[in-house]
């Protein structure tokens, strides 16, 4: 049996595991050691005297992965984008943010949740977790936008979408993640994800007003604030700014020269300036544990699903599952553009049945190689590409394609984890209900994917100024 013939049927094997409900993390290790034993032994023809051989040599490989690949030094921004958002919530920031978001926009109609999309945003800016977002702002918008006579769905929807936005906007850990997976720079990447994650939020906010300028009654503006009010709740937010700059400086330098550091640098010292914001603000031992535990928590699961995972890339190095991938590709009498998307809509069915992060780790490692292949290769030059860019720009823009793809994955049914959170954290909701009122975004989702599809500068216009 060819190594080719064996990854096919182990990556089908995986694929069953995970819609019976097997955990990624350790569906993915399991079936990556055995393919590992199985295209081992097949080498010496199946022979029982070398099954012994086939597995020391298949353990030893896949033991070797989850150091080398771990120990990697950009795998630790994870943790402190993490921890910036957990310290940012108990800091008092997210009150803070959704109370400036209220008394500057919530006039225009449907203003209570336009300044929730708003709000996600800004501490999106500084939390990397999407869950986290969600969870937040259904205690501290939900039942604002309840008082003001929101339909409670509808309610649910806004945050569970806005929550999303943590995914595309630094410092976020799935653009690490696919980094680390396409070995791209990590610095690009998370500026790449600035303008796109803002235009998201824009779009967000369209749909939101055009809604309430439809349908009568449908998302009642508030208004009654006075100048002095606006500008007095601005100081209370203005640590956000503080911290998204540090991220940046850190990134990319906007004032010229070098950046003032390394992202994983940048990521620190903008964790140690929230926890400075926190004590200020009368952060108390308990909920310090909390968030350490809390960043622990969700550090260990992501580090957990991408040991497992890269077991099993491993195992498809050997059964150049990639390449044969990326010939079929090629063969297609079709378009590059068109196969993109094609891509691109395979994400949006995958996402309905896997976690986003699970999702990206057990498809990028196939799925990223033919994408390059299709636009020319790694090194090609944009006046020789298919997509009009060069190879890194290529791997920088498919990657916000693929986190945004990822971000509505984590609205969609039945996995939509975004949803399941919101409805957690509300007694007086169902899943169901959070659901039916994401189904707006859909469309606001599938407008900015064209958008970002058709018009390739609004990902990479600041990247290519670093």
């Amino acid at each position: 049996m060819e190594p080719i013939e064996i990854g096919i049927i182990v990556s089908l094997g995986l694929l069953a595991l995970v819609i019976m409900g097997m955990r990624v993390a350790f569906a993915a290790g399991t079936v990556g050691l055995v393919g590992l034993i199985w295209i081992f032994w097949a080498k010496k023809g199946f022979d029982p005297n070398d099954f012994g051989w086939a597995l020391t040599v298949a353990v030893k490989t896949a033991g070797q992965v989850p150091h080398s690949k771990v120990s990697s030094q950009a795998l630790s921004l994870i943790p402190t984008f993490i921890l910036i958002g957990y310290l940012a919530y108990y800091a008092g920031l997210t009150k803070a943010l959704f109370t400036a978001a209220k008394r500057w926009i919530a006039w225009v109609p449907g203003g209570l949740a336009v300044a929730t999309i708003f709000a996600t945003a800004g501490f999106a800016a500084v939390s990397g977790a999407s869950v986290a977002t969600s969870a937040v702002f259904a205690r501290i918008a939900i039942p604002e936008m309840l008082a003001a006579g929101y339909d409670k769905r509808f309610a649910a929807g806004v945050v569970a979408a806005g929550g999303t936005l943590a995914s595309l906007i630094p410092p976020s850990a799935i653009l690490v993640i696919y980094a680390i997976i396409v070995e791209q720079d990590v610095g690009k990447l998370l500026l790449a994800g600035f303008i796109p994650g803002l235009f998201s939020a824009i779009i967000y906010a369209l749909l939101i007003v055009g809604l309430a300028m439809t349908i009568k009654g449908f998302g009642p503006p508030v208004g009654g604030f006075s100048w002095k009010q606006r500008f007095e709740c601005l100081p209370a937010a203005a640590p956000i700014l503080i911290v998204v700059l540090t991220i940046i400086l850190f990134v990319y330098n906007p004032f010229g020269g070098e950046a003032w550091g390394t992202p994983t640098e940048g990521g620190a010292i903008g964790a140690f300036v929230v926890f400075l914001m926190a004590l200020y603000r009368g952060m108390r031992w308990g909920e310090l544990k909390n968030a350490l535990l809390e960043t622990a928590k969700l550090t260990v699961m992501i580090f957990t699903i991408i040991w497992g995972v890269l077991i099993y890339v491993r195992f498809l190095g050997f059964a150049d599952l990639p390449g044969a991938f990326s010939d079929w590709l090629g063969s297609l009498a079709m378009p590059p553009l068109m196969i993109l998307i094609c891509i691109l809509l395979a994400y949006a069915v995958l996402g309905m049945f896997m976690d986003a992060i699970g999702m990206m780790l057990l498809t990028l490692p196939v799925v990223y190689p033919a994408v390059m292949a299709l636009n020319g290769g790694e090194a090609v030059l944009a006046a020789d590409s298919a997509f009009g860019m060069s190879g890194p720009m290529c791997a920088i823009w498919f990657g916000i394609l693929v986190v945004k793809m990822a971000e509505f994955c984590l609205i969609t049914p039945p996995i939509g984890l975004n949803c399941f959170v919101v409805a957690g954290v509300r007694d007086d909701l169902t899943v169901q209900d959070v659901f039916k009122g994401v189904t707006p975004f859909f469309i606001a989702d599938a407008i900015t994917i064209a958008l970002l599809v058709a018009f390739p500068m609004i990902v990479l216009w600041l990247p290519m100024q670093a």
